[in-house]
């Protein structure tokens, strides 16, 4: 993206359409293809706190005079959606300083590099051991990595492992807050003990399961956004509109990758945990036969219950 930047200076900025729109920039002609990329500059240039509070819509309150702005043409749309990528791949807010001043070295980069990064063909399986758990004393840890990601995605297998029998197998995205701290505000948590004990009794009645956890915090945003979102949901947003206004989708999580590990593990038939019809479809769509999806809903708290309702009113999800 070296040289498609140009004569370009520090005075633009690269955004999402989303937040171009929450800026008011959508009834301009550069701004309003929905979901493009959108270039725009100030009439004055851009500092480090002046740009953040461009960025990031949980400042808003905060700063809510900005502007105003134009919307520039932008000539490097395909570098412009893939430094976007990049951005949501770091879990870093999607917005751009173009070309700053002091910034020093720029470092060359091809829009096809970000979409070789995310190649899931790449990964491989590390390594293996036992692993008594609390659910399953006989459980296995497989590790897989990509020679170039850092995240590695683990899956526990409970169970013998048999060819005749589809196993029970939960997609569990990482969730430091409801996973590690106990947090109240989702269901990750209560859903990874019950996943665990429900593919440990499927093993104990003479079948098996597999719980692939995946490195992708906030559904794919990282930890940072998804708390950006959080503190966007103390203001009143719901979940959906939350990552919205952060210029991030709600659902980013990398089923290629979740199919790939069923692939190295040799599993290519299963019965999915899971209220949501769509994570049916995104894995079957990667080649992973569902013969079953299996509900996985669990009762909620005065913290979460907005939540789940969004899962259930504007995602789609199978819930009471």
């Amino acid at each position: 993206m070296e040289t498609a930047f140009g004569d370009i200076t520090g005075e633009a900025m690269l955004l999402s359409a989303s937040r171009a729109a929450t800026l008011k920039l959508a009834n301009q002609i550069e701004a309003a293809v929905p979901r493009q990329p959108v270039l725009m500059r100030a009439a004055d240039p851009f500092d480090l706190p002046h740009a953040l509070a461009v960025a990031d819509p949980a400042l808003d309150l905060n700063a809510p005079l900005k502007g105003p702005f134009k919307a520039l043409h932008c000539e490097w749309e395909e570098q412009a959606k893939a430094a976007l990528e990049l951005a949501r791949m770091a879990g870093v807010l999607p917005a751009f300083l173009v070309d700053p001043q002091g910034a020093g070295e720029p470092v060359s980069l091809e829009a096809s590099d970000v979409a070789a990064y995310a190649d899931a063909s790449r990964l491989q399986i590390a390594t293996r051991a036992k692993l008594p758990v609390a659910a399953a004393e006989g459980a296995r840890i497989v590790a897989f990595r990509s020679p170039d990601d850092t995240r590695e995605h683990v899956a526990l297998v409970i169970g013998q492992q048999r060819s005749d029998v589809a196993p029970l197998v939960r997609l569990h995205s990482e969730c430091l807050t409801g996973d590690i701290l106990g947090s109240l505000k989702c269901d990750c948590g209560p859903q990874l003990d019950a996943a665990l004990h429900a593919i440990a009794d499927e093993a104990d009645k003479g079948g098996w399961g597999v719980l692939l956890y995946m490195r992708q915090e906030g559904r794919g945003i990282g930890l940072v956004n998804k708390l950006r979102a959080y503190r966007l949901q103390d203001q009143g947003f719901d979940t959906v509109d939350a990552n919205t206004r952060l210029g991030l989708p709600d659902e980013a999580r990398d089923f290629p990758t979740a199919a790939r590990m069923l692939d190295l593990l040799g599993v290519g038939e299963i019965r999915l945990m899971t209220n949501n019809p769509a994570k049916v479809a995104a894995l079957e769509a990667e080649g992973v036969k569902v013969a079953e999806r299996v509900p996985h809903s669990l009762p909620d708290n005065p913290h979460n219950a907005r939540y789940l309702a969004t899962k259930r009113d504007r995602a789609g999800h199978i819930l009471p």
